[in-house]
């Protein structure tokens, strides 16, 4: 097969390492990847995953079978609607257009939620024309104090307020254009105590499905779980307390429910569903829907997936899952991402990075890196590399991880010192 791979970030480099393992893989393209993706595939930088025309000259140009979409921008903006209109006989692995919405409105997907019966956190939905309602539902709460913009705000569009009055301004500035017009519609959620996990299912829009190995990730850019929320600073994978009896719970109440719930409304969904959970004293909750592998959990998911990642993506967006085998890795798998200094502020681009090549006991996952004019790896995002390990126990491939960052370098390179040590306790 031909396929051309949607992304640039460490969760499009952790799928094409997967992918290029498969012997059903003739060609591989990413668009528009990044300075590690070349080792799998084609980099196709002039290819941007939202230009459909050009993605289908592409497509007509190099006999690609399967578009498998990385991150949800593409899916929101209906590329599986598009291609199904032109090209019916291409696959895709992602959701159709309404599907998306479950990530790409949080209303839409609190309705949804509701209406099959999923557990997950008390709601109300506000506008601007109903600001006066929302302030009054806010003093009805309990501190903290949940809003979350409706639509994609970049990871951005959730605050966790503690303050009553400080969370009412919130919301008025937030009705405001504080997101654009992702805070046009503003979702004000009770708050729910407990640990979270992140579950991801693939699934072929007939009720045929696999869950993936669960993992955990560290959204907070300082120890401790301090300072301000990134994109992910690591992950773990498996996670203690997801056990078989909690994960019978997500199977039974939440995954079930989904994939039916999906048939069910009419949405043709064949690709991954990424559940964001919390374990609420044993019982497990949605936090949100996400309609992709989330990053960096893929960078320490895809290291104990022990299947042929492109013969199941085939599958589901053939429809035909049902007798597919995903084992799991029994192993630990620990990710440890390297951020350029500043991050998730301002930080500086171009930077030189060196000591990749002596990484031999990890696998290295880039994000934000590019080859510049003279082909050197330099620094272009904020999250630059995901460094990720196997091994028996967290505590053992967490110190593999580690030792392999020490091998890196690039100027004002920062990391978490403290992932999975949650997890160990």
């Amino acid at each position: 097969m031909n396929i051309l791979l949607l992304g640039s970030g460490g969760r499009e480099s952790a799928l094409a390492w997967k992918m290029r393992q498969s012997p059903l893989l003739d060609k591989l393209f990413i668009a528009p990847g990044n300075g590690g993706t070349g080792a799998y595939g084609t980099n196709v930088a002039s290819l941007s995953p939202l230009d459909f025309e050009a993605i289908d000259r592409f497509v007509a140009d190099n006999d690609i079978d399967m578009i498998v979409v990385g991150n949800e921008d593409p899916l929101v903006a209906g590329i599986r609607d598009n291609f199904a209109k032109c090209r019916p006989d291409l696959l895709i692995v992602g959701p159709c257009q309404t599907g998306a919405m479950l990530e790409g409105s949080k209303d839409f997907a609190k309705q949804f939620m509701m209406r099959h019966g999923i557990p997950t956190a008390a709601y109300r939905s506000f506008t601007a024309d109903t600001l006066d309602e929302g302030l009054e539902f806010l003093a009805s709460l309990k501190a903290p104090y949940v809003l979350k913009a409706d639509g994609l705000a970049a990871g951005k569009g959730v605050l966790i307020i503690d303050n009553l009055e400080e969370a009412r301004q919130a919301l008025r500035e937030m009705l405001g254009g504080m997101f654009g017009k992702s805070s046009a519609t503003v979702v004000i959620e009770e708050f729910l105590s407990g640990i979270e996990c992140s579950v991801f299912v693939l699934t072929d829009g007939h009720g045929g499905y696999r869950v993936l190995p669960v993992a955990k990730d560290y959204k907070r850019i300082g120890e401790g779980d301090t300072g301000l929320n990134t994109g992910g600073m690591g992950a773990i994978s498996p996670v203690p307390f997801a056990d078989d009896t909690f994960m019978e719970k997500v199977t039974k109440r939440i995954i079930l429910p989904t994939v039916q719930g999906l048939i069910a409304d009419g949405i043709d969904y064949r690709g991954f569903i990424f559940l964001g959970l919390i374990n609420v004293g044993g019982e497990p909750m949605v936090i949100e829907y996400n309609v992709r592998m989330g990053d960096p959990e893929t960078e320490a998911v895809m290291l104990r997936v022990d299947a042929d990642l492109v013969d199941l993506m085939k599958a589901a967006a053939q429809g035909d899952l049902a007798d597919k085998e995903l084992r799991h890795n029994p192993q630990t798998a620990a990710t440890v991402m390297m951020v350029s200094g500043g991050y998730p502020g301002d930080y500086k681009k171009g930077l030189p990075i060196s000591g990749t090549e002596n990484v031999t006991e990890s696998t290295l996952f880039h994000a934000g890196t590019k080859l510049d004019a003279e082909g050197q790896l330099v620094t272009s995002g904020g999250r630059v590399i995901a460094v990720s390990s196997l091994a028996d126990d967290i505590a053992s491939a967490v110190a593999k991880s580690f030792a392999s960052v020490e091998k890196i370098s690039f100027p004002e390179a920062y990391y978490r010192r403290d992932i999975g040590r949650d997890l160990m306790k």
